[in-house]
């Protein structure tokens, strides 16, 4: 290792990733809530949808994974500040995790729903994720990086061995499993509580990303030459491994009415939970992105940066914003009608769909223009965000 390189600029490639990945992100909620499509059927149900339509979700399965990786990076460089030990990096996660999944029970929900009735279901989606991840890892920084490491690839390589089991076959732990690994929906005190994001693998690509994070102590050649080659072999793994149709994803592949269909059926992984084909499709270009990234100069004002190192303040913002602007062009469109669903969310979150019109939503163009106008309008507002962060020594600061 070199003592002298500089940080700043492997630090950038971090920030300037996790930026690019929010944008994508906006564009996929933005599309749950605007586009007509998304109140009826799944983009990439390949009997209804376009081509467009199934690239503009598909682009944004990128976002979870290199998000949930880069944490893991980013904890591990947290840790390596001079001063800190295994013990503050513990509590630092045990915290930020707790506050990440009372954000998702509280702050989001009012986000998704306008509402904190019990009326609602109870989503527990990326924060609420992302966060029990931390907790895990809070746990997990105490055993030595390899064999971490080791325990990591294991779980992401295997973890669809657990496909046959099902919620219903564990009774009254059925809620347990849900948790764990099978997306599903229970009740606690007459709320249902709709869980998205089980823990497993999720943890595992966590605490992956934290063990990755040392190859940032090596000199900058080093390190881009891990970062491309680890790239290319989760790319190549995921071609062969999709390719043969036989395991790393519940749903196979099949022959479509044209090649165009039928490269969209074998992107089509399973997200939910995350396969480990999905997770080798994305993380691997994601990687790659991540080499180019790499020893480039950002400006402070870039939006990635500036997005980049507050993702939790954007994630928040733009879901508000989203909402908000729902409601608007809804009262505009449909004038007093509108109200039975202006508080609602839309059939994609939860939302009652016989409070929508038949007719809600708007064409892609329309989706792809709102995404735009979003990102551009809170850019100011994460930037000034950003800067106070960084001038202004504050706890709660560092939680947002």
């Amino acid at each position: 290792m070199d003592s002298q390189e500089p940080v700043v600029p492997r630090l950038h490639a971090v920030d300037a990733l996790r930026g690019l990945v929010m944008i994508i992100m906006a564009l996929d909620h933005v599309r749950d809530f605007f586009h007509v499509g998304a109140m009826s059927f799944s983009p990439e149900d390949l009997t209804k949808t376009t081509p467009l339509l199934f690239f503009t979700r598909w682009i944004t399965h990128f976002c979870a994974p290199v998000f949930m990786f880069t944490a893991g990076i980013g904890a591990f460089l947290w840790w390596q500040k001079s001063g800190r030990t295994k013990k503050d990096l513990s509590r630092f996660l045990f915290t930020r995790g707790l506050w990440l999944v009372l954000l998702e029970v509280t702050v989001m929900r009012l986000a998704y729903n306008f509402s904190l009735s019990a009326g609602y279901p109870v989503l527990l989606i990326v924060l609420w994720v992302l966060g029990a991840c931390m907790i895990v890892l809070a746990a997990l920084v105490y055993l030595p990086l390899r064999a971490l490491a080791v325990l990591s690839a294991a779980v992401i390589l295997l973890h669809n061995c657990l496909d046959p089991f099902k919620a219903a076959q564990f009774g009254i732990a059925a809620p347990l499993w849900s948790i764990m690994h099978q997306p599903g929906a229970f009740f606690i005190a007459g709320a249902m509580v709709i869980v998205a994001y089980p823990l497993i693998p999720w943890a595992a690509v966590m605490a992956g990303g934290f063990c990755f994070g040392r190859i940032f102590l090596l000199d900058q050649a080093s390190r881009k030459r891990i970062l491309l080659r680890t790239g290319l072999a989760c790319i190549l793994a995921f071609i062969l491994l999709r390719g043969l149709n036989l395991y790393g994803d519940p749903s196979p592949w099949s022959a479509q009415s044209s090649p165009l269909f039928t490269l969209m059926s074998f992107l089509r992984c399973t997200k939910y939970p995350p396969s480990l084909d999905y997770l080798l499709m994305t993380l691997g270009p994601a990687l790659l992105v991540l080499s180019w990234f790499d020893g480039r100069r950002f400006s402070p004002a870039n939006p990635l940066i500036v997005l980049g190192r507050v993702p939790l303040f954007f994630f928040i913002a733009h879901f508000y914003a989203i909402h908000f602007l729902m409601d608007v062009l809804g009262l505009l469109r449909y004038g007093r009608i509108a109200f039975p669903f202006l508080f609602h969310p839309p059939p994609s979150f939860g939302g009652p769909s016989r409070d929508f019109p038949p007719d809600f939503g708007y064409p892609l163009w329309v989706v792809y223009a709102v995404w735009i106008l979003i990102v551009a309008s809170l850019y100011p507002i994460c930037r000034w965000f950003a800067h106070l962060k960084s001038t202004r020594r504050s706890v709660w600061l560092s939680y947002l």
